[in-house]
């Protein structure tokens, strides 16, 4: 199996590029972000573009994948991965505007005072909500890349049902979409590091050129390799559960890393506002926790495996589940 892209999907990548290029820089996303506001702009373009539908429009999930990934290495402030490859999926419709994913009614969750819609686990049931104002209070947080949002107690009164299996389904294609965001943003947090690196001088030299800080970045690159294939391989299978929670697993495994060597790095700089780092490892640790985090994918993952006759893992997966 070819994950590679083909002439097709290069070519739907290419537009997406131009559109990030000519939308998206880290200025803008930090000063969005600042201000808690959502970026309608970009948000619009691709939807017009047709990139926010594209598993319904003769394309497919592995083309949404894509450029969901590709968003989250620009550092898009949108809810890309919800609107365009989630929502799709689980819904069999193409998403009448911003969609957020709530993990129940308890927990905060990313952009939902933003959402048109929302689609929430609920126990053994996915419920979808189109939201009044009093459905939705934003959370107060300069932690995470994100605006967060809880939904009011009364929210899910007015909630939808998807009907039976829908719960599996949306956390299926949940851990897909963490796997695909994740994959994006440690790319783009390693891209920014190794242009930092080849540019700081310490004892007479750029630090890029010392072997450790070369090893080191090495390192983080097979790791994020590793999520970015993974997560598109569960697209291209339509989020199996195996495939789901295995890519899910190594993104959520990967991401303390990446977040460690990259901020070390840069040093004192890479903590301040000023300077563009933050805006990919602060959402990390968010990436990190959702749906339970790296135990609750490890252990579902190893359920299946002790359930099901599947195909063997990778050796780096058996390395790390061991």
């Amino acid at each position: 199996m070819d994950l590679t892209p083909n002439d097709v999907q290069r070519q739907i990548l290419d537009s997406v590029g131009r559109i990030l290029e000519r939308r998206t820089d880290p200025q803008r996303t930090r000063s969005l972000l600042e201000s808690g506001q959502y970026d309608i702009e970009l948000h619009a373009d691709l939807a017009e573009a047709g990139f926010l539908a594209l598993p319904l429009s003769g394309a497919g999930p592995l083309e949404a994948a894509l450029v969901c990934e590709r968003v989250a290495e620009k550092a898009g402030l949108i809810t890309t991965a919800a609107t365009g490859l989630v929502f799709p999926m689980v819904a069999n419709k193409v998403a009448p505007g911003p969609v957020a994913l709530a993990d129940g009614p308890d927990k905060p969750f990313r952009m939902g005072q933003f959402a048109k819609v929302i689609l929430v686990l609920d126990g053994d049931r996915a419920l979808m909500l189109s939201p009044s104002l009093d459905d939705v209070e934003p959370v107060a947080n300069d932690r995470t890349g994100w605006p967060l949002a809880k939904l009011s107690r009364q929210a899910l009164s007015n909630a939808e049902s998807l009907g039976p299996g829908s719960a599996e389904r949306l956390r299926n294609w949940w851990r897909t979409a963490i796997a695909v965001e994740a994959a994006g943003v440690m790319r783009g947090a390693v891209a920014t590091t190794a242009r930092y690196v080849t540019e700081r001088i310490q004892f007479g030299r750029p630090i890029g050129t010392f072997q450790t800080i070369q090893h080191r970045l090495a390192q983080m690159t097979v790791q994020v390799e590793g999520v970015y294939w993974l997560a598109l391989e569960a697209a291209y299978r339509n989020a199996e559960p195996l495939f789901a929670s295995r890519a899910a697993t190594w993104a959520a495994s990967a991401a303390p890393l990446v977040l460690r060597e990259t901020q070390q790095m840069h040093g004192a700089i890479g903590f301040t506002r000023e300077y563009p780092l933050h805006l990919w490892t602060m959402r990390l640790p968010a990436l990190q926790r959702e749906l339970g985090g790296l135990s609750s994918h490890a252990r579902f993952t190893a359920k299946l495996r002790a359930k099901q006759r599947v195909e063997p893992l990778t050796p780096a997966i058996e390395r790390s589940t061991a």
